[in-house]
């Protein structure tokens, strides 16, 4: 087989906003690479358009008729110039049909191959490829012809086989949506039901499977790295066990229950996943890590992670400058027993939401004053800064906080530290959630999985104080916004919305067209 051809990258689109959008900006920066923005209406002073070198709008606040639009995303492509595409993750990032238009159209994507991604995105159709590849996977049936349950008895069936308690899985799912867990046959009809139509409504596609439902697991993931060369390699774990309603909470690196024996073997069977999918690119598998010590496929990610800097923290990598290196045809930048050498210390990171501290539930509103931690190895990836809108239309995340340590008590107590000196004003965050779980005597430990946050009520329980400052805070905010209205960035801009481009240039070394 010939050598692929390294195709240097000059100017890439990326397809997402917030701060996944922020983070590949950076470092095209550093690789010299110019970035160009999408923006919806609402995002129009969004802070990954204030940074982007170029900058176009792409259509009304929904998703689904502007950054879910493909055609609009090429056209922009064009428009622009770009040459390549970095997707982030969510949004288009493991769409196939999006891959495969990228690359009629001779654009470039920062990302896996559309059969990788087919293959991958489909539970059931991912199970059979990582059974064939020898991976140990959790017992579980797809229905008569492996293509999911249609009706309720042969579902029914299944799960008797298995042995309740069971799960019950969208086949095109994520995220947790589509899932249910049942615990006996009574409740079984409803929950199936209800999971098809969830997920439905989420994925356009109601395919179910159902899966022996393992209790008290770890959920721990590796990073794995492909070229087009044929090289793979894995970057160690992360553990993502915090986890609320099947929604990761922290996430850490290493795991507090894997050995370098464990990774290693954890660590060759992502590998075996990636080569039978023939990957290339940024994926992440991902296990359910029993007491014992046993380890089940639970799926793949064809795409970067939201948590992905807990890895670059204790390797010293930029991911997705490797990324962009092995979308331009070039081999992965280190081998293994290189990326094995350079395992050093442990980071945290906590998803800081624009959340109801009570309800859990989006907070959308104008941040009035934002004082974000810093200091030694505390890494912030924020798309906020004072007089931005935290939009009702999107994921409310806010930012991601990092820390990192010589060992795990170092890296805790640096992230409780930087947790008390964030402040946000205007909206509710779930900073103090976090701050009771970083105190909770399990996760101190290090002995926790999947269920910490709904077996022990005081992680979801503001305490007195907490409610007290939450009261004020909020009484203030109105306060603010009352006598002085928010405060917002502006930003020189040339056209308007119908079509026409919106153009920056912060850098003296590039002016537009």
């Amino acid at each position: 087989m010939a050598a692929p051809i390294e195709r240097p990258i000059r100017r890439v689109l990326i397809a997402n906003r917030g701060e996944i959008a922020i983070r590949v900006i950076r470092t095209l920066r550093e690789l010299g690479i110019e970035s160009v923005a999408v923006f919806s209406d609402v995002d129009r002073k969004a802070a990954h358009v204030l940074l982007a070198d170029m900058a176009l709008p792409i259509g009304p606040a929904i998703a689904a008729e502007s950054y879910l639009v493909i055609d609009k995303i090429i056209a922009a492509c064009k428009e622009s110039g770009a040459d390549a595409v970095h997707p982030g993750y969510g949004f288009l990032s493991e769409n196939d049909v999006f891959a495969e238009r990228l690359e009629a159209e001779g654009i470039t994507l920062i990302g896996p191959p559309a059969a990788a991604m087919r293959l991958m995105g489909s539970k059931t159709e991912a199970r059979k490829a990582v059974i064939a590849a020898g991976l140990p996977v959790v017992p579980g049936e797809s229905g008569p012809n492996g293509n999911g349950f249609d009706d309720v008895p042969s579902a029914l069936e299944a799960a008797n086989r298995i042995g309740f308690p069971v799960l019950i899985k969208a086949a095109a799912g994520g995220g947790g949506k589509g899932m249910r867990l049942v615990n006996e046959v009574e409740t079984f009809e409803a929950s199936f039901s209800a999971a098809k139509r969830e997920a439905l409504s989420s994925f356009g596609d109601d395919t179910v499977y159902v899966e022996k439902a393992i209790i008290g697991p770890r959920h721990v993931e590796i990073q794995v790295f492909a070229d087009k060369h044929g090289n793979v390699v894995h970057l160690g774990e992360r553990d993502c066990s915090v986890q609320r309603r099947h929604q990761k909470v922290v996430e850490e690196s290493p795991s507090p229950a894997v050995s370098e024996e464990l990774r290693q073997r954890m660590g060759a069977s992502a590998i075996q996943a990636a080569r039978c999918c023939n990957y290339v690119g940024a994926g992440t598998v991902e296990f359910l890590l029993t007491t014992s010590g046993e380890y089940y496929f639970l799926e793949m990610n064809t795409r970067l992670q939201v948590e992905h800097p807990v890895t670059e923290m204790v390797y010293g990598v930029d991911l997705v400058a490797w990324q962009v290196a092995v979308a331009e045809g070039k081999p992965v930048p280190l081998t293994q027993n290189e990326i094995n050498a350079r395992h050093r210390g442990a980071a945290l990171e906590c998803r800081i939401y624009a959340e109801d501290p009570i309800r859990f539930l989006p907070s959308p509103g104008t941040i009035t004053t934002l004082r974000t931690p810093a200091g030694p190895y505390v890494r912030d990836d924020s798309c906020a800064y004072e007089g931005v809108e935290i939009s009702v239309y999107y994921d409310p995340l806010v930012s991601k906080l990092i820390t990192w340590g010589d060992n795990r008590a170092q890296a805790l107590a640096r992230m409780r530290r930087a947790l008390a000196e964030y402040r946000v004003v205007g909206i509710e965050t779930n900073i103090a959630f976090h701050q009771r779980i970083l105190s909770h005597e399990g996760f101190v430990a290090g002995e926790y999985d999947t269920g910490i946050i709904e077996r022990d009520e005081s992680l979801t329980t503001p305490t007195v104080a907490e409610g007290a400052e939450l009261d004020a805070g909020i009484a203030i905010s109105a306060l603010r916004n009352q006598l002085s209205g928010p405060r917002s960035l502006e930003t020189s801009e040339i056209g308007g919305q119908g079509g026409t481009s919106s153009w920056r240039a912060p850098m003296p070394t590039w002016r537009g067209r």
